[in-house]
């Protein structure tokens, strides 16, 4: 895939930028973008993410975290922070995950995401990918597939999965056997023959093996 040339970036971040900049119209100051990053895996935590971007400080290139390559979310992972007026993650632990679903913990996580951006920088509006967020004060905004249409939707979807990707590689190291530096948790064929083998680990979700459990 060729690379893009920074006027083709700059256009693209500009077509990205068109609810920023409609609810901006609208009167709404601090905009706020929320995303998750592991809801379908078998092991690890649910992340989400909340970014605040400085319009006056563009972050060239992003888009939906899963269509970007590795090397690319980790090189827009420390420009989104270094640029980003305001930013917070929250990882929701795989027990949390059981007990009151993925669709629940996912919420909780963004919830919690809202609250500690808002002690730095306090938004009034929240664009969040499809998901509807219940218990916040701020609109929001759900938007189907909203990381590939919102810089700050694709912000925080970057944040989202790099921070989860580094937590999945550190499991890897303390529960050596399972791949999940490499799978990340998801239900690939090796990962189900180690659960197999090995047994479940603290990390995996019981509510997504109750057959192998």
């Amino acid at each position: 895939m060729a690379r893009l040339t920074t006027e083709q970036l700059q256009e693209k971040y500009k077509a990205l930028n068109a609810f920023e900049d409609e609810y901006a119209a609208k009167g709404y100051r601090v905009i706020a973008g929320i995303d998750e990053a592991g809801r379908g895996p078998l092991a690890g935590p649910v992340v989400a993410a909340c970014c605040i971007l400085d319009p006056d400080k563009p972050v060239l290139g992003l888009d939906d975290s899963k269509k970007l390559s590795e090397k690319k979310r980790e090189a827009l992972f420390p420009e989104i922070k270094e640029k980003a007026l305001a930013y917070a993650v929250v990882a929701v632990d795989a027990q949390t995950i059981d007990n009151i679903n993925i669709l629940e913990a996912t919420k909780k996580a963004m919830r919690e995401c809202v609250s500690q951006i808002s002690e730095k920088l306090a938004p009034d509006l929240l664009l969040i990918d499809a998901v509807k967020l219940e218990g916040v004060t701020q609109e929001v905004v759900p938007i189907i597939k909203g990381d590939a249409k919102s810089n700050s939707i694709a912000a925080a979807s970057v944040l989202a999965k790099v921070t989860r990707d580094h937590i999945m590689c550190g499991y890897d190291k303390e529960y050596p056997g399972y791949g999940f530096a490499k799978h990340k948790g998801y239900g690939t064929k090796d990962h189900y023959a180690a659960i197999r083998e090995q047994g479940m680990t603290p990390i995996h979700r019981r509510s997504f093996l109750k057959v192998i459990h």
